[in-house]
């Protein structure tokens, strides 16, 4: 039976709660106006770096707001795969590049564009979209279903239980444009990057320490022990073929 709510994702439901916290206490506080980045004035004119490292605390709307967490909540699943460690370790991976990253991309579109754009919202839409690029690599469909466009069967769209977490992330990413799409496809190519071993190895193979969460390994860190018990008992038996399929998916969920 699928588990409900944030059971055994407590590093998702702690960043669910803790988006929706910030942006009321912003929106009650009226600093909204602090935590978006414009490159002018902000950041070339005034010098106001300290905005790199905030503008994804909050989000400064309702409607990014409400899609951000919805999309937060389907992407959990991730951590319950992944274990509370991994999950963890992921998102303490991608924060500086996240952070950083789609500021630079802007700047340079905003050069190409003849100083057209200018402007990112705020909110975490990137470190979203680095956990989305996961999601859709790592977690399969469990059924597919048509919906008839027209009378005939060949006007049919195929869509999955994916498709619902998809269309959240796609009004996140249009929400606030074109600021939002840059957000958003920063934090796909980042989480993507990622998943593909493309920076340096302790990027992708840093783990946090296991005292942090208690030390507890999590359904990944268990399928982790397990794999090495079967190395262990392997050696010289018939097992060693169970032991290249054990790796086989745990590089799939890596």
């Amino acid at each position: 039976m699928l588990a409900s709510g944030f059971a055994a994702a407590t590093v998702s439901k702690w960043l669910f709660f803790g988006t929706i916290t910030s942006s009321f206490l912003v929106s009650i506080a009226d600093i909204k106006h602090l935590f978006h980045i414009q490159l002018v004035p902000h950041i070339w004119r005034y010098k106001q770096f300290w905005r790199l490292l905030l503008w994804q605390s909050c989000y400064n709307n309702s409607s990014e707001l409400l899609f951000g967490i919805m999309t937060l909540y389907s992407l959990r699943i991730v951590e319950r795969l992944w274990g509370s460690r991994k999950f963890a370790s992921f998102l303490l991976a991608i924060i500086f590049p996240t952070l950083f990253i789609p500021p630079i991309l802007l700047t340079l579109l905003r050069l190409i564009t003849f100083s057209a754009l200018n402007v990112l919202p705020a909110g975490p839409t990137p470190l979203i979209f680095a956990l989305l690029a996961q999601y859709h690599a790592t977690i399969p469909y469990v059924y597919e279903y048509r919906l008839l466009l027209s009378s005939s069967s060949t006007g049919a769209l195929t869509l999955s239980d994916k498709s619902l977490v998809y269309l959240s992330a796609t009004q996140l990413a249009l929400s606030s444009l074109p600021g939002s799409l840059i957000s958003a496809a920063a934090g796909w190519l980042i989480g993507v990057a990622w998943r593909r071993d493309l920076g340096p190895e302790l990027w992708t193979t840093w783990r946090i320490p296991t005292w942090i969460n208690g030390g507890k390994q999590g359904q990944g860190g268990d399928f982790e022990q397990f794999q090495r018990q079967l190395e262990r008992e392997g050696r010289g038996t018939g097992i060693e073929v169970v032991n290249r399929e054990a790796e086989s998916i745990q590089r799939h969920r890596r």
